[in-house]
């Protein structure tokens, strides 16, 4: 199979534990541009944290793309234009806002280039760490939300946030997309939003079939992107049940996991270790 796509996500993927991509790994995919093959960016982030890495694999030169917020923004990075987008209303917020205080669990958004939150919580911290958004505080949640926005998140320990995932996946099933990117996030877009369907809509958009991309990624966000690509590779740090449901298990992030499909797959090389 000749592939004209790689779709990747990026924390515990393409990127290793201090958030940098290895040497190896940007050889491959620069190598893989330069062959044609699109590289396409698919995060839970927000647009604005995917930006440096956007510009460091050069994606505007070869004409990519990045889907943020996963998968609820497509964004073309040549032009810097969104291609498709899909929002939450104040009003399905302001619900959330009031299903998190039932279950006793913080949640935050995004404004501009904030995190807004009340909640004082160690892992918005992180997010603003990994992100590197700020975080603005606000007296009212609700109240600061008075416009669309494109996600929410709750956020608690990992064993307790896995018992409102359940619940509230079965609560709000007609009405938002519910998922966690990891074990104390748990994500709320639009209702039918996923990496996998704005994947869909992208090769549809390029003209690419889903046979010819790969997609990586690994965690319950990347899931359907996984089961959408024509080779779904999960990486050898995922989840036991993301294994189970990609074609392909490639090493870790933090062993080149991901070079090691491009020059296998892409490259038609032989792998070292």
């Amino acid at each position: 199979m000749s592939y004209k796509m790689i779709v990747l996500d990026l924390d515990d993927t393409l990127l290793r534990d201090d958030h940098t991509i290895s040497d190896r790994t940007k050889d491959a995919l620069m190598r893989a541009q330069e062959q044609g093959v699109k590289v396409v960016l698919a995060s839970g982030r927000p647009t604005s944290a995917m930006k440096h890495i956007a510009e460091e694999l050069e994606l505007a030169k070869y004409g990519s793309f990045i889907l943020s917020f996963n998968g609820s923004q497509i964004i073309d990075w040549q032009d810097k234009q969104r291609v498709f987008s899909k929002t939450l209303s104040p009003e399905a917020v302001h619900k959330l806002y009031d299903i998190s205080r039932r279950e006793g669990v913080s949640i935050h958004t995004y404004i501009g280039d904030d995190i807004v939150t009340e909640d004082d919580s160690m892992y918005t911290a992180e997010e603003s760490a990994i992100t590197g958004i700020p975080v603005k505080f606000v007296d009212s949640f609700k109240k600061a939300v008075t416009e669309p926005v494109v996600k929410c998140l709750m956020l608690h320990d990992p064993e307790i946030l896995k018992v409102v995932e359940a619940k509230l996946q079965a609560e709000l099933e007609d009405e938002f997309s519910v998922m966690r990117s990891k074990p104390y996030f748990l994500e709320f877009m639009q209702k039918g939003i996923t990496k996998g369907t704005s994947l869909n809509h992208l090769i549809q958009i390029l003209g690419i079939e889903r046979e010819e991309v790969i997609a990586m990624g690994d965690s319950y966000n990347d899931l359907e992107m996984i089961q959408f690509a024509g080779l779904g590779v999960a990486m050898g740090n995922a989840n036991d049940d993301i294994k189970a449901a990609a074609d392909y298990v490639t090493d870790t992030n933090m062993n080149d996991g991901v070079a090691k499909v491009v020059e296998e797959f892409i490259l038609n090389e032989l792998v070292t270790a």
